[in-house]
């Protein structure tokens, strides 16, 4: 016969109080070694063990409560009995848990800096790819071109830019977190590093966090900006990553909405809408620069990431 085994992982809280109970008496264990090489009656065990069969029935219930014997009914010369048989050989306890077992997996994605599906912006905007500036600045009409899907730095003083998300590998899984990061800053003439602003977030339409920037960042030259890229205009901003868990949203390491993964719908639909602006009555109107991975510091655009198991 083959050797039955027998595993337990440290969180399943019910099993193991039988387990730990099972194991816990002498003369259970006892019982168990008496099995390891043939199936005895209550009475036979009872005799082995110089036991009332009373006492040998409650252990033995305990025995079979814990999944570690069987116990069956057979006929004889005098009536019924009980044949007790050992199920298992070995038994190990895991101290990983049921959840981590499950591996997690990570879904990355880059979204094209220039792939925004809306916009309104006004006068003080503009876009430039890692080669010059995109149709011309202070145009908002420049943000419906086609060439908007080469920008690696988009500003604005006033307004929105709103992104499509796609979500189809959320679909029918246990998403752990759906995190945006970017590197930003506010959007002064030139640049100004005293220059706040209010940078608001929004998913499926719902307002979910909002970043103060300290400042439109200069005074040296951004890791990555071309070469044609004036000294005197704005150089690099600050990375904020937005996270979205079953515990609520965050902004880097804080709380800023208890509304969740399931609660802003986003395994629903056939995609999440991002965006990312300043609302018109916000406390510090200074704009938003968006940084790509040819500007800045960071050699990122918008990074889209999935946690899932």
């Amino acid at each position: 016969m083959a050797e039955r085994d027998f595993s337990l992982q440290i969180d399943a809280e019910d099993d193991l109080e039988d387990i730990v109970q099972a194991l816990g008496a002498k003369v259970r264990r006892k019982i168990m070694c008496m099995l390891r090489s043939s199936c005895y009656s209550v009475a036979e065990i009872a005799k082995q063990l110089n036991l009332p069969i009373s006492t040998v029935s409650f252990h033995l219930n305990i025995l079979r409560k814990a999944g570690f014997i069987s116990v069956t009914t057979k006929k004889n010369t005098r009536g019924n009995a009980k044949l007790i048989a050992r199920q298992i050989d070995h038994f190990s306890l895991s101290f990983t848990t049921n959840e981590q077992n499950h591996e997690s997996r990570q879904f990355t994605q880059e979204i094209p800096l220039g792939s925004f599906t809306d916009a309104r912006v006004t006068a003080g905007c503009g876009m430039a790819s890692e080669n010059g500036i995109i149709v011309a600045d202070d145009m908002p009409g420049a943000f419906f071109s086609p060439e908007r899907m080469d920008a690696q730095i988009i500003w604005f003083s006033k307004g929105y830019i709103e992104y499509r998300l796609p979500n189809y590998m959320l679909k029918d899984k246990k998403v752990n977190a759906v995190v945006l990061s970017m590197e930003l800053c506010s959007e002064a003439p030139n640049y100004r590093n005293d220059w706040e602003s209010d940078i608001t977030f929004w998913l499926n339409g719902t307002e979910v966090a909002t970043y103060l920037s300290p400042g439109d960042f200069g005074g040296r030259r951004g890791r990555l900006n071309p070469d044609w890229w004036s000294d005197y205009s704005t150089q690099f901003g600050i990375m904020k990553t937005l996270r979205i868990t079953q515990d609520g949203v965050f902004l880097d390491e804080t709380r800023t909405d208890w509304r969740t993964i399931d609660k802003l719908k986003l395994q629903e639909g056939d995609y999440i809408t991002f965006r990312i602006g300043i609302k018109e009555d916000a406390k510090h109107q200074g704009g938003l620069n968006l940084f790509g991975e040819k500007f800045g510091d960071f050699s990122q655009g918008l990074l889209f990431m999935v946690d899932y198991c």
